[in-house]
């Protein structure tokens, strides 16, 4: 067959598969979505998961867990629904009133292991030290107990609106733009202690990400792929904070007045930490991971 006639017999077809519904435009995400089945194969609750949340609510601002302890969260209401790496995924802005916040339980301070997980797509570096994508910490005494995110562009004026507050200057000091952070306040007496990926967090993909530690050895993970380990010792304090994910925020600062969460009582409003783009499939587990079943984008 002829060069053109073989384009043509092949514009036809695409017509004609398009026409019946075979073909899918890309989801406005970028990315088309992945099967439930999928899903079922690569992200599940197991005998080590604490909280999982799918983040496939359709609106609202509850947040289902899948996990066995049903830890339900509350999203800010500048959150929003799109679509996801799985199903459907949470969608954060840069603003105060963009987060999800997990409530504090006692099974939130994993002792005898530990793994953050999540899938993500941000859509900006912070311009601030890191955007946490999750993280027990608040500013409160004896209130720091982990924190992961991605380094930040560290910006002052006039390059940035504001001068950073530098709440979290003590943990990222030694990071590098678009590489991943990992931070935790010992129990024992000392400084918090920060671990960094080598490689860089891309913009507008999605790509999945975990921090593991077991009292001997952080070990970083990008697309299910060891990225760096460190060898250090000593367990992660416990302390009653709440798991807040995609920004910083002291529950102090939240009143329910009027119905859903709002950030009435900050002493500053603007968005230092708020993290900017999509996160999905979100998993803490109480034992140090060693294996992720990253499907293929």
């Amino acid at each position: 067959m002829k060069r053109g006639a073989a384009g043509a017999a092949l514009a036809a077809v695409l017509l004609i598969a398009a026409a019946s519904g075979c073909m899918r435009a890309p989801s406005p995400a970028g990315s088309a979505r992945v099967s439930a089945r999928a899903r079922a194969a690569s992200l599940q609750s197991d005998s080590v998961t604490v909280g999982l949340w799918h983040l496939d609510e359709t609106g609202g601002t509850e947040v289902a867990d899948a996990g066995p302890f049903r830890l339900e969260g509350y999203a800010g209401v500048e959150t929003g629904t799109d679509f996801g790496r799985f199903g459907n995924a949470r969608s954060f802005l840069r603003s105060l009133e963009s987060y999800l916040l997990v409530p504090y339980n006692p099974v939130l301070d994993t002792a005898s292991g530990f793994t953050i997980e999540a899938w993500i797509r941000p859509s900006a570096f912070g311009p601030y030290e890191d955007t946490p994508i999750a993280a027990r910490w608040t500013l409160a005494a004896n209130e720091q107990s982990w924190l992961f995110g991605i380094v930040g562009s560290r910006l002052q004026p006039p390059r940035a609106t504001l001068a950073s507050p530098g709440w979290h200057d003590a943990l990222v000091q030694l990071g590098t733009v678009g590489h991943l952070v990992f931070a935790f306040q010992p129990s024992d007496a000392g400084p918090p202690r920060s671990f960094f990926s080598t490689g860089v967090v891309e913009l507008d993909r999605w790509t999945h990400v975990a921090a593991t530690y077991e009292g001997q050895i952080v070990r970083l993970y990008i697309d299910g792929q060891l990225d760096a380990q460190f060898a250090t010792l000593g367990a992660i304090r416990p302390s009653p904070t709440p798991l807040v994910i995609g920004n910083f925020l002291d529950p102090r600062w939240l009143s329910d007045f009027g119905g859903d969460l709002r950030v009435d009582q900050a002493p500053d409003p603007n968005p230092y930490y708020a993290y900017q783009g999509l996160i999905d499939e979100v998993r803490l587990s109480s034992a140090a991971r060693r294996r992720f079943d990253v499907l293929p984008r």
